[in-house]
């Protein structure tokens, strides 16, 4: 059994370490791998995105019972995040919403899509693409109305919700969900040439997107806030799963769904935690190291939510 889930978890992060070693020995220039990485994040995932959405079933996977134990895990674990910084760890408040985007932004789509692809089928992916239509959205959300209330103290609130619409709708990945969405409800089909080259492109979203990361990583050394980087970690990896196993197993979701669920919370930190906390300067290295982390971690702890799960 062990055997098996290490064949299933373990090429996803071989090819990061590929990607890793590779921009380690200098073969590839940190502008290279922006360019991958960009290359994947606004062209190949929001083309499997914009597919993925035309095509879902939404009334079967759209389950609310999914949704709740997914997101109320996920607020949980900001609430958490951001707690413990300022009360165990006396950061500043500003540095405490950072912290706490870390703990709730996992990698649902460079790590929760292959490693659920690769366990249970392609089949399984329904209640991934569900959560994934409003994870940036919820986080996002979450993330910026809570920085912008505390940067904003004593003004109105109108800066707030502009800061926030405008970061949402200059999302890629939320425009391609959106665009797939409504081919969805409208009932259009695409031409099957455009599919088919959608198609294309889509295949090589997930793979340069695993081996970008890697890249990236090279360019971060986990240094400092050892004590917050393991609280980061703990909630990414161990809490959020647990909330949504309990709530999930509470609510009876259902099993294809309800693995998609512990699964996609069992994910690091995803970059984007990195780029929230450089976009507003705070804890930076808290949010590099974390990814850096809890990305080697998730080798042993996704092996844990795995066997549970079989």
């Amino acid at each position: 059994m062990i055997f098996n889930l290490i064949n299933v978890v373990l090429p996803v992060f071989v090819v990061v370490g590929i990607g890793y070693g590779l921009t380690l020995r200098g073969m590839f220039q940190q502008g290279q791998i922006d360019g991958l990485m960009k290359f994947a994040q606004g062209v190949a995932i929001p083309f499997l995105l914009f597919r993925a959405m035309a095509g879902i079933d939404l009334q079967s996977g759209f389950d609310p019972r999914l949704l709740i134990s997914f997101y109320t895990g996920a607020g949980a674990c900001f609430f958490a995040g951001f707690l413990g910084a300022r009360f165990l760890f006396k950061r500043e408040w500003e540095d405490c919403v950072a912290i706490g985007f870390c703990c709730l932004f996992s990698n649902s789509v460079l790590l929760g899509l292959p490693i659920t692809e690769r366990a249970f089928g392609p089949d399984a992916l329904v209640g991934n693409f569900a959560i994934i239509a409003f994870h940036s959205p919820f986080c996002y959300a979450v993330g910026i109305t809570a920085m912008e209330i505390i940067r904003n103290r004593g003004q109105g609130g109108l800066r707030t919700v502009t800061s926030v619409l405008n970061s949402i709708f200059r999302n890629n990945l939320i425009l391609a969900i959106l665009a797939g969405f409504a081919v969805n409800l409208t009932g259009l089909t695409i031409p099957e040439p455009v599919d088919e080259a959608l198609a294309l492109v889509a295949k090589a979203g997930l793979p340069t997107a695993l081996f970008a990361l890697g890249g990236i990583m090279v360019q971060y050394r986990p240094e400092g806030d050892l004590r917050t980087i393991a609280m980061v970690c703990g909630i990414s990896l161990l809490l959020h799963p647990a909330i949504v196993f309990g709530l999930g197993s509470a609510l009876d979701v259902r099993q294809d769904l309800f693995r998609s669920g512990v699964l996609n919370a069992a994910m690091a930190p995803g970059i984007n935690a990195y780029i929230f906390a450089n976009m507003y300067g705070r804890a930076k290295r808290v949010a590099a190291s974390s990814v850096l982390i809890a990305t080697a971690s998730c080798v042993v702890t996704v092996l844990l939510w795995l066997t549970l799960l079989s």
